[in-house]
């Protein structure tokens, strides 16, 4: 594809050829032996059933189909395989008796007697796989089951996808984190053994999820059949908690977990609108981004992996999904898992505590989450509800409920009266407080507070002062200020009050050093990330180690075509104050100090255009000084300017840039 991404193969069609093909190859072997039998002189009865009464020519049936096992080829395991199809997809589900039922009745209708056709079968048969992954002469002692294949990391799956960490395993396939060598770029990667009976399953379930192309599901990017693997390749959100990890620190708020069955409920209900089910909607496949948005991982494969195809069960699919996510609202508002079993690291109800609502279990429940929950989770709701069967029912009874709005946050309410203080408190309280330590001659000033004769003095006084100050002058004030001592105590404070104001705003914008959880890649204008292998090395504390940019042939907007620029993406873990920015860079390179606005949901995925420019500097050590701090999580360095690196050095002549360092200060 144009993308790079391989399409999803469908082997439905190989896959039938290949059970013909074998059970082909297993009727005409024991076709041959029976001939083989009849010609060594064994009677057989006449009376068109074709069997054998007799146990000693049973006996010597089974001697002679032996011997001709010994002297003759292999039968063929399957049909010579299409051009790119693995060979091992080839294996036969028929038992020996089902096996035997077929060539009886192909006997009779067609009145042989004679085992010259049976001889001449071998000439007509397809060539034989080299490699079979089963001998189909057997298919008694076929596994039911495969075990999933063994592979560590650092593996190559189909020459394109790097094998990183093992997320989880199980006995029959491996899930794990890789990295897609061509797009450089983290996926996801399921693998399960070509010859399990789940397999094609799996295949058309990855192939119909690929198909959806909701962006509420995290997306199947691949889905292939090579050799004796089957692997299936999904996206990877590297910044998404499931619901497991947030319900890890309690219950959810109620605008949060509406949030979360509204967005999960519209999903689920478009995706049977579409003949799609989930089938498996655990708290693990509900993923939450940083922007606030839900997305549900594995729909049709998790299900398909486990062999769960929801017949049998006495549900149908529509019910099965609506219940899970009556699990999930449950589990949400009560931090308890909604039957005995403890799961998903939640504990589960008491045994004897059988169809209720979530506050019967918790108190302070959401009154309209909690019947919503019990309806979609029980088949019995209490006080005689009507139970919710089906997403779509679940999805308009969640638009008639009255929004539920975000809490107002309380940050403002800490943040403002602090401001307040730095200003009133140093001049009115302080003076009060220094005055009321020099011992006799602050009294009369601290006394007033107790009494109304001395306030009543003590207001007469500074009314006098202040007017011989405003008549008299400096010379006045000194004569007056030698006949009252008292002045003098209450001048000094505020003097000294006043000298140290400054010192505590000075001390408040001292930048303070906010360290870097992550650098990204930012190339929005670009096929691929650029400079993944070293974005650790940007924020290391070591100069020495360097970030290094892709090698460009041209500079950036010198040519019709040419992409403006490239950047990094500096994520601080949660939103700070920033005033100040350090880089230094190996060689001169522009760049300019951008953050996103407010209307940016994925800095990441957001175009250049989006973000507000904060600076522009271009050198080797650079600072942004801003004149104003800004409040932001994201900070990007957009590259527009590279150096070009010398002819002795690696990549002569192109375009490249190196940052040693970057430091970010509140």
């Amino acid at each position: 594809m144009a993308d790079g991404t391989k399409a999803v193969v469908d082997t439905s069609a190989a896959d039938g050829a290949a059970d013909e093909a074998a059970l082909a190859a297993a009727i005409d072997e024991l076709a041959d032996g029976t001939a083989r039998a009849t010609a060594a002189g064994s009677p057989a009865e006449k009376d068109g059933r074709g069997g054998r009464t007799d146990s000693g020519a049973a006996a010597d049936a089974k001697t002679t189909d032996g011997e001709a096992r010994a002297t003759r080829p292999a039968a063929p395991a399957a049909a010579t395989p299409a051009a790119g199809e693995a060979t091992s997809e080839t294996t036969a589900p028929l038992s020996v008796s089902e096996i035997a039922a077929e060539l009886a009745s192909g006997d009779a209708a067609a009145g042989r007697t004679d085992p010259g056709p049976a001889a001449a079968a071998p000439a007509k048969r397809p060539p034989r796989d080299p490699q079979p992954t089963h001998d189909p002469r057997d298919t008694a002692t076929l596994p039911q089951t495969l075990p999933a294949p063994q592979r560590r990391s650092g593996d190559m799956i189909g020459h394109r996808y790097r094998l990183e960490e093992c997320i989880s395993s199980t006995e029959t396939f491996s899930s794990w984190r890789a990295v897609d060598e061509k797009l450089r770029r983290a996926v996801g990667v399921h693998l399960m053994a070509s010859g399990h009976q789940r397999a094609r399953k799996v295949l058309a379930a990855a192939k119909s999820a690929a198909l959806l192309g909701d962006p509420r599901f995290v997306q199947v990017l691949d889905a292939v059949q090579e050799g004796e693997l089957v692997y299936v390749v999904r996206e990877w959100l590297p910044h998404a908690s499931d619901l497991a990890k947030l319900l890890s620190d309690g219950p959810l708020e109620p605008h949060e977990a509406y949030q979360m069955v509204r967005q999960v409920t519209d999903a689920v209900a478009a995706a049977h609108r579409r003949g799609q089910a989930h089938l498996r909607l655990t708290p693990r496949c509900v993923l939450r981004t940083d922007s606030g948005q839900y997305r549900i991982n594995g729909i049709a494969v998790d299900a398909a992996l486990r062999g769960l195809t929801g017949e049998g069960s006495g549900e149908d699919a529509e019910r099965v999904d609506t219940r899970a996510i009556g699990a999930l609202l449950f589990a949400a508002l009560t931090h308890r898992w909604p039957y005995p079993e403890d799961r998903y690291d939640l504990q589960g109800l008491p045994r004897n505590l059988r169809d209720v609502a979530p506050d019967q279990v918790r108190a302070g429940v959401h009154k309209g989450l909690s019947e919503l929950a019990a309806r979609a989770l029980l088949d019995h709701p209490p006080h005689h509800a009507e139970p919710i069967t089906t997403p779509d029912g679940l999805a308009r009874a969640i638009a008639l409920m009255p929004r539920i709005r975000q809490p107002q946050p309380e940050l403002p309410a800490f943040t403002s009266p602090p401001r307040h203080n730095t200003h009133a408190l140093p001049t009115a309280p302080n003076p009060t407080r220094v005055v009321a330590a020099p011992g006799t001659a602050p009294a009369p000033v601290v006394a007033p507070v107790r009494r109304s004769g001395r306030r009543l003095r003590t207001v007469v006084k500074m009314t006098a002062s202040a007017v011989a100050l405003g008549a008299i002058g400096v010379a006045s004030w000194q004569l007056v200020d030698s006949l009252r001592p008292g002045s003098t105590a209450v001048a000094s404070p505020q003097a000294s009050s006043t000298s140290a104001t400054p010192t505590a705003h000075a001390a408040t914008h001292d930048p303070a050093p906010i360290p870097v959880k992550e650098a990204l890649s930012y190339n929005p204008l670009g096929e691929k990330a650029d400079g993944t292998a070293s974005l650790p090395k940007a924020i290391d504390d070591d100069p020495a180690s360097e970030w290094q940019t892709n090698w460009y042939s041209d500079a950036f907007g010198s040519k019709p075509g040419t992409k403006e620029g490239t950047g990094l993406l500096l994520d601080l873990g949660s939103v700070q104050t920033v005033s100040k920015v350090t880089l230094k860079w190996s060689t001169a390179t522009t760049a300019e100090l951008r953050m996103p606005g407010k209307s940016i949901g994925n800095a990441q995925t957001a175009k250049p255009g989006e973000f507000t420019v904060l600076g522009k500097k271009a050198g080797t050590a650079v600072e942004y000084n801003l004149d104003s701090p800004v409040t932001t999580r994201y900070l990007l360095i957009w590259l527009t300017n590279l150096s070009k690196n010398p002819d002795s050095g690696p990549n002569p002549g192109k375009y490249q840039a190196f940052l040693g360092d970057v430091k970010v200060f509140g």
